[in-house]
């Protein structure tokens, strides 16, 4: 039986969106995406990133990109922390439910880097401190699922 491995390569244009709300924490989500597009073999010119005004709007700006048929992955980069209200759960439902939906829908692998946390310093660990950059890992997570995708459709295969 044969495997599909996906593998961190590059697999055409990238499509980064970023929340604007907590933007100190979004810049250095985006710093790791772009860091792992890079060893990928997906240079600056082949790295589209769109602004957004917070995480409720990732799913609208993921599908407005995925409609385009321009990028063989979508990642998509926010930050929502708890607080005293249920304003958390309907947002980050929400952005999770719409990110969903924009991958099933357009067959696109949508890297889910929106992060829920309970804090801001729990963010900031996730966000190049000590957990890692979660960028890079949605980056990493939407680069291996299109080459996976492109191996499925036959236009790779493992050995490339």
């Amino acid at each position: 039986m044969p495997e599909i491995p996906g593998r961190l390569r590059a697999t055409g244009r990238v499509a980064v969106i970023v929340s604007r709300y907590n933007e100190r924490v979004t810049r250095r989500l985006l710093e790791g995406a772009r860091a792992c597009c890079a060893a990928a073999g997906a240079g600056e010119d082949r790295v589209d990133v769109v602004w957004v005004a917070g995480a409720f709007e990732l799913p609208m700006a993921a599908a407005a990109a995925a409609a385009t048929g321009r990028y063989g992955c979508v990642v998509a980069l926010g930050v929502v922390v708890r607080g005293e209200t249920p304003h958390f759960e309907y947002v980050a439902g929400e952005a999770t439910r719409g990110l969903g939906r924009v991958a099933l829908e357009y067959r696109l692998p949508v890297g889910f880097g929106l992060l829920t946390v309970d804090t801001l310093e729990q963010a900031e660990a996730r966000a190049g401190g000590a957990a890692g950059n979660k960028g890079y890992e949605a980056a990493e997570a939407a680069i291996t699922a299109a080459d996976a995708l492109d191996q499925l459709r036959g236009n790779r295969n493992a050995q490339d």
